[in-house]
């Protein structure tokens, strides 16, 4: 494979963010792991259904993030719902968190991937969506499934 050319597999996504979040601002970020949060990321044994991000003393952090006990850690094993630090650069720190503070955003994960061998987090600046946010996206869904739809079957006779 080509030096330009990133390679990265997705280990978790938060699709439930998509839903409930109008989303902007997507940032990349590594992460903090112990030796059996990483075995256990690499098997894919995460779940961010309930995590959210923040910023505190000039730090940025990593909540409720689910990383699974790894089978085969035994006493060294993690504990599964621990704080983690997310490595961005000072100024991405302080715009997020000024962001959050000032404009009632929320920092959501979207996803955690595997890239060039490191784990990364893919965070997003979040707006809540009422009821009525969320069934015009699930019309806008339908209507275009329903669009799909009439092209395959205007392609086929």
């Amino acid at each position: 494979m080509a030096d330009t050319e990133k390679q990265f597999k997705i280990l978790a996504d938060n699709r439930q963010a998509r839903y409930n979040y109008f989303l902007s601002d997507f940032t990349e970020a590594g992460l903090v792991l112990t030796g059996t949060e990483v075995k256990s990321a690499r098997d894919g044994r995460i779940q961010l259904l309930d995590a959210f991000a923040e910023v505190v003393k000039g730090e940025a952090w990593l909540c409720n993030a689910n990383f699974s006990h790894y089978a085969h850690g035994n006493r060294y094993n993690h504990e599964e719902k621990r704080k983690r630090k997310l490595l961005l650069h000072k100024h991405q720190i302080t715009k997020l968190g000024a962001l959050t503070r000032e404009r009632g955003y929320t920092l959501v994960p979207t996803k955690i991937f595997l890239k060039d061998g490191l784990i990364k987090c893919e965070i997003a600046l979040a707006k809540g969506k009422q009821n009525y946010d969320k069934r015009e996206t699930i019309k806008k869904r339908e209507q275009e499934s329903e669009a799909k739809a009439a092209v395959a079957r205007s392609k086929r006779g």
